[in-house]
Order: C-alpha cells, then sequence, then structure tokens
C-alpha cells in the first residue's frame, strides 16, 4: 500500500510542478533516460554523496519560471544533506522511500519515511539523514529565486 501512496504522491506533486512551469516551460515532460546525473559530495555541509538525476537544474528554466530545479535524490545509508538555510527560495523534500530524520528550522528532528512531505520555505534551514538500512529516496522540488 505504501509503494502505491508514493506513487500517488508523485504523480500529483509532479502534476502540480508541470502546471506551475507552463506555459515558459519548453517542455512538458522530462523523460528519465534524459535526467542530468550530478553527483554531490558533502551536499550542504553534510556526509557522504547525494545522488541526483534532475529534469533540470536551477540555472536552466527562465527567470519568470518559479520552479527552479527538480531532481531525484537519493542517500545511500548514513549520509545525509547537511543543515543549510534557503535564503532566496523553498525547497520541498516528498519521500519516496527509505526511512530518515529531517531537521528543520530550529533544530528539532522528526522521523520521516515514504509519502511524508517536508518544506523549508525562504530564509529556513533544513536538513535531511538516512537513519535506515536501506536508500532513502527523495523527490527535490526548489521553487524561487536563484542564488547569486
Amino acid at each position: 500500500m505504501k509503494g502505491i501512496l508514493s506513487f500517488v504522491v508523485v504523480v500529483l506533486v509532479m502534476g502540480v510542478v508541470m502546471s506551475v512551469m507552463a506555459p515558459s516551460a519548453s517542455a512538458d515532460i522530462f523523460k528519465q533516460q534524459d535526467h542530468i546525473v550530478l553527483d554531490k559530495e558533502k551536499a550542504g555541509g553534510g556526509a557522504g554523496i547525494l545522488y541526483g538525476k534532475y529534469a533540470f537544474t536551477r540555472d536552466m528554466p527562465p527567470m519568470e519560471n518559479p520552479v527552479r530545479e527538480i531532481g531525484w535524490l537519493t542517500l545511500k545509508p548514513g549520509d545525509s544533506i547537511g543543515f543549510h538555510k534557503h535564503e532566496v527560495n523553498e525547497d520541498v523534500y516528498v519521500i519516496v522511500s527509505g526511512t530518515g530524520v529531517f531537521k528543520n528550522d530550529d533544530g528539532r528532528e522528526y522521523p520521516v519515511e515514504a509519502g511524508d512531505i517536508t518544506i523549508a520555505r525562504k530564509g529556513q534551514s533544513h536538513a535531511l539523514s538516512n537513519t535506515g538500512g536501506a536508500d532513502l529516496v527523495i523527490i527535490s522540488v526548489i521553487a524561487g529565486e536563484t542564488p547569486k
């Protein structure tokens, strides 16, 4: 049941994102085989490698598009995205599979699992750690301005 719920959440989020991007987007669909592979070591000051496959990265959309980046991200067990601040944009994580700990702006930590959604709004900080025994897979959607 969780697998189906995760799939439905992903489809809904992607549908909303795609409608927000229109009409200035150059494409309506970003096929998996065309995703941009971009792995980041110690992302946000975290540990290990953040494995990323992006529909597009934040430097690609026209400035009038509010959605700046969408990616499928994977953290291996023990790896993390460090506690970092979003000065000019927002970041949404949709937990697709695995388990972890999300740290919010005031430093409190919350367990997360498939189907959970987190957000760091403009001016807020956040972090995410994989505390489980399997990959933690998330969809990240960044909206707002592109940092200079």
